[in-house]
């Protein structure tokens, strides 16, 4: 799917999904790397898991099949709503007010992350595109390329993070760790310092998916931290994949993957260039 046939819906559906992720954030212990922050792919749409409420747990769960937000507690008790064309700040209204409802109790910073020109969620009357279809085809790729993911994640023994989806950058990834301390990242345009140097603390080569933006369609993406000499110029597969010097990562374009092994090869042979290049231990099954 183009970026521009959905351009309106992405960008509102991310300010959405920020919403939802800064009350799991608010609410879940902090696990390293910010683990505690991503949603995951259900078999209807996006969720969070569960979500620690005292003696209970909640979740908050976008369901893509009938459109619609559903939010349930383990003592029974449920609220949704339709997703619809609407305002940013009507979701966010409506978010709230289900949880006050349910007997939650949240405060979440609503100016959004990672974005340029972030309008606050209850002042953002801008956003409010829902093109349930769009939505639908997103979310199914996502699905697939999750499955895809979790493939590639399964042959690796050593630290893994889960496929996840982050809703700051509005990307799916999935990380592998050597297991080394990794050197102080530099500070990152648009995130906090501390945020950076705690998701890099340690050796990484990581890979995921974008829908696209800013002009761009959607891409698959793997990167080092930090970046080994000859790691630029390492031969990744398929023939479509290339480095780019200005975001220093390997890209694939979506259009550009035939099958699953396309992308299978992508993120193995970047996987490989992070771990010969920077002299990985063996931490792929044999």
């Amino acid at each position: 799917m183009k970026y521009a046939d959905w351009a309106e819906t992405c960008e509102t559906l991310h300010m959405w999904t920020q919403v939802v992720g800064k009350i799991r954030m608010k609410r879940t212990p902090f696990l390293n790397h910010w683990w505690h922050v991503p949603l995951y792919l259900t078999s209807r749409g996006l969720g969070t898991s569960p979500i620690p409420d005292g003696s209970r747990t909640f979740d908050i769960d976008f369901d893509f099949v009938d459109h619609a937000l559903r939010i349930a507690t383990t003592s029974g008790d449920t609220r949704a709503f339709a997703l619809r064309p609407m305002p940013t700040s009507e979701f966010y209204a409506q978010v709230m007010s289900a949880l006050r409802e349910l007997g939650i109790d949240v405060a979440i910073n609503t100016r959004p992350s990672e974005v340029a020109d972030p309008i606050r969620f209850e002042d953002d009357h801008t956003h409010a595109s829902y093109d349930a279809a769009a939505v639908s085809q997103f979310w199914q790729e996502l699905s697939h390329y999750c499955q895809v993911f979790t493939r590639f994640r399964s042959r690796f023994i050593g630290k893994v993070s889960p496929v996840h989806f982050f809703w700051g950058g509005f990307d799916m990834a999935v990380t592998r760790f050597s297991g080394r301390e990794a050197p102080l990242h530099a500070d990152t345009p648009g995130l906090p310092l501390a945020v950076v140097q705690e998701a890099y603390s340690h050796e990484v080569s990581s890979a995921g998916y974008w829908p696209g933006g800013n002009g761009f369609d959607a891409a698959f993406y793997s990167y080092a931290y930090p970046e080994p000499p000859g790691y630029s110029t390492y031969p990744v597969q398929p023939a479509a994949a290339f480095y780019s010097q200005d975001l220093h990562e390997f890209l694939l374009p979506a259009d550009a993957v035939k099958s699953d092994d396309d992308l299978l090869a992508f993120l193995q042979s970047t996987y490989e260039a992070a771990a010969v290049c920077g002299n990985w231990p063996a931490l792929e099954r044999k």
